[in-house]
């Protein structure tokens, strides 16, 4: 019998609050929301059934106090806590509070969290299992020297990463000894700076490389569901900006490769729940290897959702409750998904451009979905991430979905913001997206080809 939580918490804020909060309450699950004062008009807060506003400034500190969310839960009689993706989603003592708490911690235990959580661990633990990392296991590198040595080993160029890092957040490459000593003190500093941690280690550079990532679901009796792949390659500084499913022009012998690698990495560590398990593919030789793996929902999550006719959020609740998923899912994906992140940023250089919404018009049709964290009249603020919305298309055939994704971002209406709508558009238009090979640097091509054609114009 599937059962889910009596009543859930939803630590989070925005676009993936909301989404949560449309999926409880359609299973009649009590939902109570988080907010603090600046994002009190924002749709979640209305949608949910109770919603309690946090203290804590500046306004990120207040989503960032497991503490208080934790005591709030347990003053408005939550039986389990949501995390959502970002925050405190990948926050191990937030778990451990949350299940200290006599909740239900919607996502993996805070052990597995704690061993992905560094990448220096995680990538010991996977290649024990047989997943192929970069280079070898090895500690973390302490000083400049140990770098060098560890570069030279391994071949220039290196990419230098923080072993708790994310989001792109001080990663650098290397082209030799010089440039490494560099990376290496960068890295380090801006890792301790936004990860409380200074640990870095060096990986080898791929110059021409896709961002696969596999969609798992882990189940109670150790089962690991794998829900097909997502391509995530269209990135700006190392952020994604477009992600498809299924991952386009992937020879099906590597596929199931990339798939059996994710199962072998969830079960090193008995995951269970939802998570995505990251690989970054070297186009020249079809090789690939284990980047690091997500221990929540992925923002880009609705792509599989789209093609696989799932909903994750619905089997998070259920696994969380009773350890297994409502109904037997199929690895076989349905048709084409590709999502587009629209985002509050200058569209050229791809800086937060901040400020209050005049116009919501959201694109509708055959195959279109549009996850959104606003609406009129609302405030895209300073204080956070500057997603807007999730522009969503599917159909029968990858063409046919980026005709409907061209077609949705062009009629979606933002009146008083800047967005990167233009660019996306641009980047749907390209030959290189529309022929399904790219990489990592498609992004930066099509930049580069614009100051081009603007020098020739001028």
């Amino acid at each position: 019998m599937t059962t889910f939580p009596e009543s859930l918490l939803v630590a989070n804020r925005g676009e993936i609050a909301r989404r949560v909060i449309r999926t409880a309450n359609k299973l009649g699950v009590r939902t109570i929301a988080v907010y603090h004062k600046v994002d009190a008009d924002l749709p979640y807060v209305s949608e949910a059934g109770q919603a309690v506003q946090l203290d804590g400034d500046p306004p990120v500190n207040a989503y960032l106090d497991g503490e208080q969310i934790v005591r709030i839960a347990k003053e408005v009689g939550a039986t389990a806590v949501h995390p959502g993706y970002g925050f405190l989603a990948e926050n191990a003592e937030f778990a451990r509070a949350v299940t200290q708490a006599g909740l239900t911690w919607v996502g993996p235990a805070a052990e597995v969290i704690d061993v992905m959580g560094d990448k220096v661990e995680s990538r010991r633990v996977v290649a024990a299992a047989g997943v192929p990392i970069s280079g070898d296991v090895g500690a973390a590198l302490a000083t400049g020297e140990e770098a060098i040595q560890e570069s030279r080993r391994l071949g220039y160029p290196v990419m230098m990463k923080a072993s708790a890092g994310g989001g792109g957040i001080g990663m650098a490459v290397a082209h030799d000894d010089e440039s490494l000593r560099k990376a290496f003190e960068k890295t380090r500093s801006m890792a301790l700076r936004s990860f409380g941690s200074d640990r870095v280690f060096v990986e080898r550079y791929v110059s021409s490389a896709r961002h696969v990532e596999v969609q798992i679901l882990g189940l109670d009796d150790g089962t690991i569901v794998t829900l097909g792949e997502r391509d995530c390659s269209t990135q700006r500084r190392h952020q994604k900006l477009i992600e498809e499913s299924p991952a386009p022009h992937l020879d099906p012998k590597l596929r199931q490769r990339l798939h059996d690698s994710a199962v072998a990495a969830a079960q090193a560590v008995g995951y269970r729940n939802a998570g995505t398990v990251e690989f970054l593919l070297d186009t020249a030789t079809g090789d690939f290897v284990f980047l690091e793996m997500n221990t929540r929902i992925q923002v880009e999550h609705p792509i599989t959702e789209l093609t696989h006719d799932v909903d994750l959020v619905e089997q998070q609740l259920s696994i969380a409750e009773s350890g297994r998923t409502t109904h037997d899912l199929t690895p076989e994906s349905r048709g084409h998904a590709i999502e587009l992140r629209i985002c509050a940023e200058d569209p050229v250089r791809f800086f937060p451009r901040p400020g209050q919404i005049t116009e919501w018009q959201e694109p509708t049709g055959d195959g279109i979905r549009v996850d959104s964290g606003y609406a009129v009249g609302g405030e895209v603020t300073p204080h956070f991430d500057s997603l807007v919305a999730k522009v969503c298309a599917h159909g029968a055939t990858r063409e046919e979905a980026r005709t409907r994704a061209l077609a949705a971002c062009q009629d979606f209406v933002i009146g008083g913001l800047v967005t990167n709508r233009e660019f996306l558009i641009e980047v749907l238009e390209s030959d290189d997206f529309i022929s399904g090979n790219y990489d990592t640097g498609v992004v930066g091509r099509i930049q580069q080809r614009r100051k081009s054609t603007a020098r020739r114009s001028a």
